[in-house]
């Protein structure tokens, strides 16, 4: 999935950076994944650090914000892999451990490609497994169903919000003020 927003990539990664449901939320259908709190409308100072190895967690309704995605790859402006790994009921687990007989393991990029005239291609991908494979082959019908409606949420609000702040700065600055 991607989406081509109109304003460089150091515009739109302090967006891509402050993911998560204890933070900026995920610019989806907040209801659905965020325990319904709204994803942030602006960039946030306080969320800025992110460090290879730091979890960015999800929002539960019953048990808050839960470890959901590790910080796999981090290079600022360009790119941010993130890495998922779960039993059946949403806890965490090592990696450096077995993995459990039954398990969900997720792999999910963001890619900043800078694009001519101060625009940016962000490029999202991912891949997902479930064991054992019984479960996969279910699964394998409704999860990218569900991940396209949320993710397509998702790139539309960043595009949306990333646009809106670029604007707001680029009139600050036409009008003779500080960005």
């Amino acid at each position: 999935m991607a989406v081509t927003i109109n304003a460089p990539p150091d515009q739109v990664w302090p967006w891509l950076v402050q993911l998560g449901g204890d933070r900026g939320g995920w610019y989806s259908w907040d209801h659905l994944d965020n325990g319904g709190r709204p994803s942030a409308r602006e960039v946030h100072p306080e969320w800025q650090n992110l460090t290879l190895g730091d979890y960015v967690k999800y929002w539960t309704r019953r048990h808050g914000p839960v470890d959901a995605w590790q910080v796999a790859a981090l290079d600022p402006n360009r790119f941010l892999g993130l890495h998922g790994l779960s039993d059946l009921r949403g806890r965490s687990l090592d990696p450096k451990q077995p993995r459990p007989s039954a398990y969900t393991e997720r792999l999910w990029g963001f890619r900043l490609n800078e694009l001519p005239g101060g625009r940016t291609r962000l490029v999202i991908g991912g891949y997902e497994v479930f064991r054992p494979r019984w479960l996969e082959r279910y699964s394998s019908w409704l999860s990218p169903v569900v991940v396209w409606i949320m993710q397509a949420r998702m790139v539309a609000v960043l595009k949306r919000n990333v646009e809106r702040a670029s604007g707001a700065r680029g009139q600050t600055v036409a009008s003779g003020g500080t960005a």
